[in-house]
């Protein structure tokens, strides 16, 4: 009996493995192939003004009611500094410069929600 469950376990995870392969193969084709054809919708600049609307909605009432919660300025200080290079990178012509700066900015602004959680719990 244990060597047919022996035998069933490295078969399981041949199987396992060729299934995520295939999913894998699938899944990266349609991906690139959306992407391809969709590529010019994300360059388009309404896609980055609206995306930076939403971050300094979502930014300023979760950083906001944060520092009510617990009176810190550091998670909406550094929260605050994200979202302004946000904005800046939208002055900059698309490019290295200009992601960068988006980068630095969702980075910045990622960790003042952070911060913003730690001080609540």
């Amino acid at each position: 009996m244990a060597h047919s469950w022996n035998k069933w376990r490295w078969d399981g995870l041949g199987l396992s493995i060729a299934g995520l392969c295939l999913i894998h193969c699938i899944v990266t084709t349609i991906l690139l192939a959306v992407l391809a054809s969709a590529s010019g919708l994300f360059l388009n600049p309404i896609i980055h003004e609206v995306g930076l609307l939403l971050a300094i909605i979502l930014g300023t009432l979760a950083l906001g009611k944060g520092f009510q919660d617990h009176g810190l300025f550091l998670p909406a200080t550094v929260g605050a500094l994200g979202i302004g290079m946000m904005g800046g990178a939208l002055t900059l012509p698309h490019g290295g410069v200009e992601i960068a700066f988006t980068v630095i900015g969702v980075t910045l602004l990622g960790l003042g929600h952070l911060l913003n959680h730690r001080a609540k719990t």
